[in-house]
């Protein structure tokens, strides 16, 4: 039996007895968990130095080995966000309808688990907590499988979490860490009927493009985010240049930074070359169509493909526009429905925006890396879903349950 249906058949066992389990004691498991992360600290920071060394070998970008490296900060953080799980309501046992049949049957529909959760993700080792934890308490097992670049910082984190659980009622086995790092695991996964009843990838597109077209499991599609900032004409200058700044630089390394900023012609002549001096001071590279070459100096001329790129990188696409109705059309054609934002003082443009973008979440005059379970208040997030089914936009507790009737009867038989 290979490692990937060994750890699926334990988890799948062991989530029987998770759905068993109340509100309250699956609160009491994710403290502990919460306390152990603090408390072992150091020893994830050592196995997490190993993964930084390999990838600095291996040649990864300062954006990926920051996507990788885990601080005392940080790990704090995926602490606080297993306490921010804990706070939440729990969604199982939920009653979203009730009614009464002409015949006396009495219909409830509920929130149920989903069962066993496949995620694949990749770099980032907090997405390790964020899943356990999010899983956890919407009574899911899950069977993991990160990225090699991150793999001792993952089975080092996994390892604590596992300690921590043997002394609550979650069972261990419910949490699972796929530690091959050989694609046919992956492969492997996605054909996993009957034990795995969904499979959430979280990553770059090609990643999700991978699970989508080769899964015959349900898959819930999270999206790249090549994500967009309008600057409209009658955007306040302070405003405009302070959100897309921090939609760029504040973390470029994560789906919901800006990859390409659009600015109204009218707004560019005066105000584009301040914005692109800026992006350059803070070390990031241009790329521009012809009309913001004129306006901004000297840059790499943006190609179709730059503009249809996730770069999670310093590096920034830049296109003038003429009006709202040609940045709709660039954003229809190569935005991933992730995240959008529109800066404006004009609230018919602000409205039109919201209304018409195709995508899991809309801003106006507000930075896209909001796009975040945490700051949505959900404790933390499973992934960004871009697609339209089951879930969309940041995936907290409840995206993670399903639903069934519980009907009652007293002895009602069908003609």
């Amino acid at each position: 039996m290979s490692e990937v249906v060994q750890k699926a058949t334990l988890a799948k066992e062991a989530s029987v007895r998770l759905a068993r389990l109340t509100e309250g004691q699956k609160n009491d498991a994710l403290r502990a968990m919460a306390d152990a992360l603090v408390r072992e600290q150091a020893d994830i920071i050592k196995a997490n130095e190993d993964d930084l060394v390999r990838g600095r070998h291996n040649g990864l970008s300062e954006s990926l080995l920051d996507r990788l490296a885990l601080t005392e900060s940080r790990i704090r953080a995926m602490a606080e966000g297993l306490l921010q799980i804990a706070a939440l309501p729990d969604p199982i046992g939920d009653l979203l309808e009730e009614f009464d049949r002409p015949n006396g049957l009495y219909i409830r529909k509920v929130r149920v688990p989903l069962g066993l959760i496949g995620i694949i993700y990749e770099a980032r080792p907090n997405v390790t907590v964020d899943a356990a934890g999010l899983c956890l308490k919407s009574g899911n097992a899950v069977l993991l499988r990160g990225g090699s670049d991150a793999l001792s910082s993952n089975r080092k984190i996994v390892e604590v979490l596992h300690r921590a659980l043997k002394d609550t009622l979650i069972p261990a086995d419910a949490l699972q860490l796929v530690t091959s790092a050989d694609r046919s695991s992956v492969d492997e996964m996605l054909r996993l009927n009957g034990l795995l009843d969904v499979v959430i990838p979280r990553g770059g597109r090609m990643l999700i493009q991978t699970v989508v077209q080769n899964a015959t499991v349900p898959v819930i599609e999270t999206g790249a985010g090549v994500c967009h900032t309008y600057l409209d004409e009658t955007a306040d200058p302070e405003k405009a240049l302070s959100i897309a700044v921090n939609a760029k630089v504040q973390r470029p390394s994560v789906c919901n930074a800006m990859e390409t900023l659009l600015v109204n012609e009218e707004f560019a002549e005066v105000y584009l070359p301040g914005i692109a001096q800026t992006f350059r001071a803070l070390g990031v590279e241009l790329r521009g169509c012809p009309e913001a070459i004129r306006l901004a100096g000297p840059m790499e001329e943006a190609t179709e493909e730059d503009f249809g790129t996730e770069y999670n990188d310093y590096v920034l696409n830049v296109r003038v526009v003429e009006d709202l109705d040609e940045a709709l059309e660039h954003i229809r054609t190569f935005g991933t429905m992730h995240s959008e934002c529109i800066v404006t003082e004009n609230q018919e443009r602000a409205n039109r925006f919201l209304m018409e973008v195709d995508a899991a979440a809309v801003y106006h005059n507000a930075s896209t890396r909001f796009t975040d379970g945490f700051e949505f208040g959900f404790g933390a997030e499973i992934g960004i879903s871009t697609q339209k089914l089951h879930a969309r936009g940041p995936m907290g507790l409840p995206a993670l349950t399903s639903t069934k009737y519980l009907i009652c009867g007293n002895g009602q038989v069908r003609e």
